[in-house]
C-alpha cells in the first residue's frame, strides 16, 4: 500500500506488526506512565486488515526511514473513538499530528461513523488544541483514566456525519 507523502518527505502509511518494535519505543518515550503494551498493538492491529475490519492503524515514516508518528482509530456501529495519536518530540510543530488526525478522520467517515470520540489528558493542552481545531467539542471527563497516575480524561466528540463537516 503506497504511503501519503508530503513536501518534507514524511510517507503515512498502513501500520505492520514489522513497526511495532519502533512504535513501542515511541510509545514508552511519550507517554512513560500510561504506554500501551506490545499486546494491545497486537490486538488492534489484528482487527485493522480485511473485509470486516474495525480499526485504521498508520505510521508516518520519516525520510531517514525513522518512525515520526503514529495514530490509531477503532470504528463500530457508527461510532468511532480515537485509540492513539504519537509524534515524535523532533517532530513537533510540523502539523504531522494534523495530518495522523485527518488520516483517522477519512477513515471514520469511510466506516460509516456518524461521531468520533477521544479521550485526552487534561493536563495535554497541546493534543486539546488540535482536537479543538478539527471541531472537537468537550462532552465530559472520565476520572482517573490515565493509570498509574491518576489522571483524569476530556471526553471531546466530533459529529462528522451528515453536517457538511469537511475533513
Amino acid at each position: 500500500m503506497s504511503g501519503d507523502a508530503v513536501a518534507d518527505g514524511t510517507v503515512l502509511r498502513e501500520m505492520r506488526w514489522w513497526d511495532l518494535p519502533e512504535v513501542l519505543a515511541l510509545e514508552a518515550e511519550l507517554f512513560p506512565e500510561d504506554a500501551w503494551s506490545e499486546g494491545m498493538f497486537w490486538s488492534e492491529l489484528a482487527h485493522a486488515r480485511g473485509p470486516r475490519a474495525t480499526r485504521r492503524y498508520v505510521v508516518a515514516e520519516a525520510p531517514s526511514g525513522e518512525l515520526a508518528g503514529y495514530a490509531g482509530l477503532a470504528a463500530a456501529g457508527g461510532l468511532g473513538d480515537v485509540q492513539t495519536i504519537a509524534v515524535a518530540r523532533a517532530q513537533w510543530g510540523t502539523g504531522l499530528g494534523a495530518r495522523l488526525l485527518t488520516d483517522l478522520l477519512q477513515h471514520a467517515t469511510a466506516f460509516e461513523c456518524d461521531e468520533v470520540l477521544l479521550e485526552v489528558r487534561v493536563d495535554n493542552t497541546r493534543a486539546q488544541k488540535l482536537y479543538e481545531r478539527f471541531g472537537f467539542e468537550p462532552i465530559g471527563f472520565r476520572r482517573g483514566y490515565y493509570q498509574p497516575g491518576n489522571v483524569d480524561a476530556l471526553v471531546m466528540r466530533l459529529t462528522v456525519q451528515g453536517t457538511g463537516t469537511d475533513i
